[in-house]
């Protein structure tokens, strides 16, 4: 057979077309492998804000420390 080679710069112009991007229209929604599943957007949300809390506290020590 014959083999077919493409360039790496030709790949990653090919991940950020508009047809890579579109979901097929024949795949079922199955939530979390073909959609995001409620429960993961939520996580997600939570992890978030959850992140956005800690980088607002100062500073603190992990462990104290008793002399």
């Amino acid at each position: 057979g014959t083999r077919i080679t493409y360039d790496r710069k030709f790949l990653l112009e090919c991940k950020n077309s508009p047809v890579a991007r579109t979901p097929l229209c024949c795949l079922p929604q199955i939530p979390g492998v073909t959609s995001l599943a409620q429960s993961s957007l939520v996580k997600l949300e939570e992890l978030k804000e959850r992140n956005e809390s800690e980088e607002a506290m100062p500073d603190q020590d992990q462990f104290e420390m008793d002399i």
